[in-house]
């Protein structure tokens, strides 16, 4: 049996139908996942580009085939080309495919009122919370009550019409978007750390004589992740003498605002911003680098960034929404979009080498808990559903011609 596979993700394709990605979808990312089926076919958005840029790797091969949506960022350009993604959906499935997506995007509800209407089975999931994404100072758009208010309904609709839901967290987006009682229903993370992604031993005490060092990562395509949070909360630090600088990871369209908002505060010589990295490697050599990881998001599932900087032995501030209160002790989370509070604490842990060293040895041990194969079994569980429920539709089916 195939699986269709919709991954809210835009992906390129080069003139010789081949396809990149410069995240963590990769191919081997991909063909490990659902092991109970014959192939995948991705159904995503898709870029075309003229040629492949370097810090990209390939995502199909055998077993895995595209399905591309037309590309497009955002509501109005969604709208423009409404009836031409309508149409790459239909294209793409077939009845007897297994269907999964991740819950929440425009396409997974075009997709999941399809399925609706056939009375035909899907899992579905959960990986983050629209009422948080689109909450006040998170998204600026003149559509963001009534957005909040849709996509939210929308994806409760979806976990209500599946017959399997797997969430990231264990409680908390359970009970936003319950699945129905018939439903199968499970939890794991995508968040599955290869061994070398793990340092050996907590750290040392940072060491004497240099600044201290702050590392961020997060997409900068949307205020989710509060970099703006963390700029203010550096300079309150830099106007009471300590020493510190911070690495900022990643790109978008807000990277420009943020570079002026760090030059506005007086952080020219303090905030680096470097732009995205290629996952793996080169992610970790900047972590390694720091001495505090701190993810001031306004909303999360639970995100892999933190998990990464945990591994690596990192102590780690962050804010206490979506999962991140099921990864850290309440001791080092802070309320989002509080700066003030943020600065408190970066001054608290700066403070106390031994609070980081304690610090340290937690994360990695809670990190441990996300090696590879971690959550294979519940995995396994979940799409071994999906491909049931799809096949006792095909036979019933069968029986109604």
């Amino acid at each position: 049996m195939r699986l269709l596979m919709l991954l809210e993700y835009r992906f390129q394709r080069t003139p010789d139908g081949t396809v990149w990605t410069e995240g963590a979808f990769s191919y081997p990312f991909l063909i490990q996942r659902p092991k109970v089926f014959d192939s995948i076919r991705v159904l995503a958005r898709v870029k075309d580009i003229p040629e492949r840029r370097s810090n990209s790797t390939r995502v199909d091969g055998p077993g895995v085939t595209f399905a591309p949506v037309p590309n497009y960022v955002g509501v109005g350009q969604y709208l423009l080309r409404a009836q031409r993604v309508r149409a790459a959906i239909r294209r793409a499935f077939e009845p007897g495919d297994a269907v999964a997506f991740r819950g929440g995007s425009q396409v997974a509800a075009t997709l999941a009122l399809a399925l609706r209407e056939r009375r035909y089975p899907y899992g579905v999931r959960v990986v983050g919370d629209p009422y948080e994404v689109l909450a006040p100072g998170v998204v600026s758009h003149p559509l963001r009550p009534f957005l909040r208010y849709w996509v939210t309904r929308q994806l409760r609709q979806q976990c209500a019409w599946a017959s399997a839901v797997a969430y990231v967290t264990s409680m908390v987006l359970q009970r936003r978007y319950p699945a129905s009682p018939g439903a199968f229903s499970t939890h794991y993370s995508d968040v599955e750390l290869p061994p070398e992604a793990f340092v050996a031993s907590p750290r040392s005490l940072s060491p004497e004589g240099r600044p201290f060092r702050i590392v961020f990562v997060g997409a900068l395509a949307q205020m989710y992740k509060g970099a703006d949070v963390l700029l203010d909360a550096l300079a309150m630090c830099a106007g009471k003498g300590l020493s510190l600088e911070a690495t900022l990871v990643g790109d978008g369209r807000y990277r420009g605002a943020l570079e002026e908002q760090a030059a506005k505060l007086g952080l020219l010589e303090r905030a680096r911003f470097i732009g995205q990295l290629a996952s793996g490697a080169a992610v970790r050599e900047e972590l390694d680098r720091g001495d505090l990881f701190v993810l001031p998001s306004r909303t999360e599932g639970l995100p892999r960034a933190l998990l990464e900087a945990m591994a690596r032995g990192l102590p780690c501030v962050a804010t206490a929404v979506g999962g991140i209160p099921e990864l850290l002790p309440a001791a080092d989370t802070v309320p989002p979009n509080d700066a003030p509070a943020l600065a408190r604490k970066l001054e608290e842990v700066i403070a106390s080498p031994e609070r980081r060293a304690a610090m340290s040895l937690a994360n990695l041990e809670t990190a441990s808990g996300y090696r590879e194969d971690m959550g294979a079994a519940r995995r396994a569980a979940f799409y071994g559903e999906v491909r049931d429920r799809t096949e006792r539709w095909r036979r019933d089916a069968a029986r109604r011609v």
